[in-house]
């Protein structure tokens, strides 16, 4: 058991060493990659080996190693400063979220009116944008959620929200994007990032998300 400790320490001594060593752009490729896999083997195999299961091991390895989510390819940090570079100074946020998903926030002084799913024009050269690199990038799919602020029931809500995220699927796909690439979700006004407390939050709330991502390979 002593020795099998020391194995597990060892294992996380230089998963943690390697980590230190890279830099901030090699850290965010190598989540959910091959890297992230091939420490969750590792971390399995250590931990197998100290409860005395091979087959323990590799399926808490195959675990660990999907926590990183999607891959963060070099297509999707180029896709992600090319919407950086077209949302500049519009409002629109564009992040990486902690599984490799790239996250693109457009609030609804850009993309829908209160009570309408029709998209707004100043949300079409960032949605061209998204087609684009969806064309340079044939293994990324996209998730789209469309929100609504709190005016209206849900009767109204519900399938307004689910309209806007269809609309914005059904302009992507008129760019020559496979529809089957992309999936859509309608929250109503059931997850909304400020408060409904003013017609500018309401604007915040009222909103489309496009999540962009490559999944792990099979």
């Amino acid at each position: 058991m002593h020795n099998k400790l020391i194995i597990l320490f060892l294992v996380i001594a230089l998963a943690l060493s390697g980590c230190a060593n890279m830099n901030q752009s090699q850290q965010n490729t190598a989540q959910g990659t091959a890297v992230g896999t091939g420490l969750g083997a590792a971390f399995g195999a250590a931990i197998g080996a100290l409860a005395g299961d091979a087959a323990l091991g590799a399926g808490i390895g195959a675990g660990v190693g999907l926590v990183g989510g999607y891959i963060w390819s070099s297509h999707m940090e180029q896709q992600k400063r090319d919407l950086e570079r077209v949302t500049a100074g519009t409002g629109i946020t564009v992040t990486q979220t902690d599984n490799n998903m790239l996250k693109m926030n457009i609030p609804g002084d850009l993309s829908f009116d209160s009570g309408s799913a029709r998209i707004k024009p100043s949300m079409y050269p960032v949605l061209n944008s998204v087609a684009t690199g969806l064309m340079n990038s044939p293994a990324s799919l996209v998730m789209i959620a469309g929100h609504t602020d709190d005016t209206g029931s849900d009767a109204v809500n519900n399938p307004l929200s689910i309209n806007r995220a269809g609309n914005t699927r059904a302009y992507i796909a008129s760019q020559g994007i496979p529809s089957n690439r992309i999936v859509i979700d309608g929250r109503s006004s059931y997850d909304p990032r400020v408060p409904n407390d003013s017609p500018a939050n309401r604007a915040k709330n009222r909103r489309i998300e496009v999540y962009m991502y490559e999944p792990q390979p099979q």
